[in-house]
């Protein structure tokens, strides 16, 4: 394993949606939208490739605005039906274009989606951080269990800072200050 290579990732957010997130605990959707967030604006500062999905959004609804105004709109969005977005052609087609091997997750929910498409992207043999105060579910037990079986299928469950300065590196990079800014 190694650590989370701002040249060899793509982020994903995954189904982080205006009616799933109202069902959400308040505290915990807040800290998952300032997490996404963060992590949007860093990929953008680093040009990290971005992408997202929304699951069947004529019910969920669409990508919160908070998150939807910091993904770029050259951005991968795909809409979806199945619970894996890896299990979706347009998606894998998208990670494979741009030719990295890690993928960074984010979103809702942790059980389901995010789960799912952690594991189908590691048997497709990319490298799976899944943030674990950017994603939630609606019941804690639900939460805990998604963290404990990504832990047994080796995926890397990591923060929102690891990752953020695993992308940065050194204080001497040129978006030192920014980010730093940013973590504030």
């Amino acid at each position: 394993m190694s650590l989370c290579n701002v040249h060899q990732c793509t982020f994903a957010v995954i189904d982080l949606q205006e009616k799933l997130g109202a069902v959400m605990p308040s505290k915990v959707i807040n800290r998952v939208i300032s997490n996404t967030s963060l992590l949007l604006r860093t990929a953008g500062l680093y040009g990290v490739p971005v992408m997202a999905t929304e699951q069947y959004p004529q019910g969920p609804g669409k990508t919160m605005p908070a998150v939807d105004a910091l993904i770029p709109a050259s951005a991968p969005r795909l809409d979806k039906t199945c619970f894996s977005a890896a299990r979706l052609p347009a998606f894998m087609q998208a990670i494979e274009a741009t030719g990295r091997s890690q993928v960074v997750l984010a979103g809702m929910e942790a059980h389901v989606c995010i789960l799912q498409t952690a594991v189908h992207l590691r048997d497709a043999g990319k490298t799976v951080w899944v943030i674990e105060d950017a994603i939630c579910s609606r019941k804690l037990e639900n939460y805990q269990n998604a963290l404990h079986r990504l832990l047994q299928y080796g995926i890397m469950v990591v923060s929102t800072e690891s990752v953020v300065f695993e992308w940065t590196e050194d204080k001497n990079c040129e978006h030192f200050k920014a980010i730093s800014a940013l973590v504030r």
